[in-house]
């Protein structure tokens, strides 16, 4: 129990600890970011081991999974902005559960094909836009402003446990039961997921029926504010740039670490959890970082150390009797800086955002930087086809040195903290 006398500091920090409301919200969203994992590793695998899918194939998979960002995006924020975000949760995670139950029962009928794996991918996409942008638009509705930041770490935190664990468990999975079975194991944490979410309490009021407008000018506005705010624009134009090349390289990792590495599923899963411990480091360390460089520098640095690390990727094939240290160090450092980067990012974007612009201003956001993956991933498959999955990705890593540039030319390095809401923005 807190006493008046302790700062205020203390007892926000306490607080989400002692909250059962969060908790309970929180260990939801552990669970299903680990079954998300296994079934993210299930999939390619499935696609490329059981079905020998090409690269182009792959490239397909991939956009499909992603599409759905750039087709429904903008509008869904519009349309989140009128719901209760809550319940889009728990809608989306039923969704989910659905369209993955139908792989299994698929493969065990033995009429499974590539096209099912896209439709499933698509289906998915569409629910995790959904999903995504409520998810990072009702965490101010659960937790007081000043805790905001706390909240965003521990979600980020337990999203890295998850992505630690989730490819290593999800690999073995995979060896024992096969990709399609080890699907189910997502099936049921989706399920749980939306159990925690139906059991959470927020604060959420809906809007007044006078605060409505057409849609199209709700997703205008959504749009005005993003690019209105001169460093949300520098954010976006980094985030959008690195998510392109990112996915140019990553679309390709399957077959990459399966056929060109010789790698087994097991290994791919251990090397996916080892880098995912980066990820972990990098929640843990982000107020660490954000002390000793300010937040606002925090931000540059990162896109500089990720630009720096990418060339690791294609450089592996040259090295194949290092290629798997090598691409621990990648996955790993590079995971350290995108988690200092986007825990930084975006509790600014939460914290300088009106409550009723926050779905907009999310899907805003993600329409910009994961609309560009399916087209990428597209891109990667008839590039991969062309010049090969290593020539591929040394493209990719070429591309993440421009990324970094919006960020690394603006006005980052000159300011300590990043404005507030109530605070006047500096071009």
């Amino acid at each position: 129990m807190t006493t008046r006398h302790e700062p205020e500091e203390t007892q926000a920090r306490r607080s989400l600890w002692r909250d059962g409301n969060f908790l309970t919200f929180w260990g939801g969203q552990t669970l299903a970011q680990a079954g998300t994992q296994i079934t993210e590793l299930a999939i390619p695998v499935l696609a490329v081991v059981l079905l020998n899918a090409t690269e182009l194939q792959v490239g397909f998979l991939n956009a499909a999974a992603v599409a759905a960002f750039l087709v429904v995006g903008l509008p869904a924020g519009a349309w989140i902005d009128r719901m209760r975000k809550r319940r889009v949760m728990i809608t989306a995670d039923l969704v989910r559960a659905v369209a993955l139950s139908l792989l299994p029962l698929l493969w065990w009928l033995d009429v499974l094909a590539m096209w099912h794996l896209y439709a499933v991918a698509l289906v998915l996409g569409i629910a995790t836009v959904f999903f995504d942008v409520s998810y990072q638009s009702v965490i101010p509705s659960l937790v007081p402003g000043r805790q905001i930041a706390e909240a965003n770490g521990k979600l980020e935190a337990t999203r890295e446990l998850a992505n630690i664990g989730g490819p290593a468990v999800g690999g073995w999975l995979v060896g024992i039961l096969t990709a399609p079975l080890a699907i189910l194991a997502t099936v049921g944490t989706y399920l749980v997921s939306a159990v925690a979410l139906l059991l959470t309490r927020d604060t959420e009021e809906p809007r007044a029926g006078d605060d409505k407008a057409p849609i199209m000018k709700e997703i205008g506005e959504g749009l005005s504010w993003v690019f209105g705010n001169p460093l949300l624009r520098r954010i976006v134009g980094t985030t959008a740039v690195s998510n392109l090349f990112n996915t140019l390289s990553f679309t390709m990792l399957p077959i990459f670490l399966l056929r060109t590495l010789g790698f087994s599923v097991e290994t791919m899963g251990v090397l996916l959890s080892l880098g995912a411990i980066g990820g972990l480091v990098g929640a843990v360390a982000t107020p660490h970082i954000v002390k000793l460089l300010g937040e606002a520098r925090s931000i540059p640095v990162s896109a500089i150390v990720l630009a720096l690390v990418a060339v690791l990727l294609p450089l592996a094939a040259s090295f194949p009797d290092v290629a798997f240290p090598l691409l621990v160090a990648q996955l790993f450092i590079g995971n350290v800086a995108i988690l200092a980067y986007n825990i930084t990012q975006v509790t600014f974007r939460q914290r300088v955002t009106p409550k009723r612009l926050l779905g907009r201003m999310n899907a805003s956001v993600r329409f910009c930087v994961w609309g560009v993956m399916p087209i990428a991933a597209l891109a990667s498959g008839l590039l991969a086809s062309a010049i090969g999955v290593v020539g591929t990705m040394w493209v990719g890593a070429a591309g993440q040195l421009l990324a970094a540039l919006f960020v690394v030319t603006g006005p980052f390095w000159k300011m300590s903290e990043l404005p507030d809401a109530d605070a006047r923005m500096g071009a």
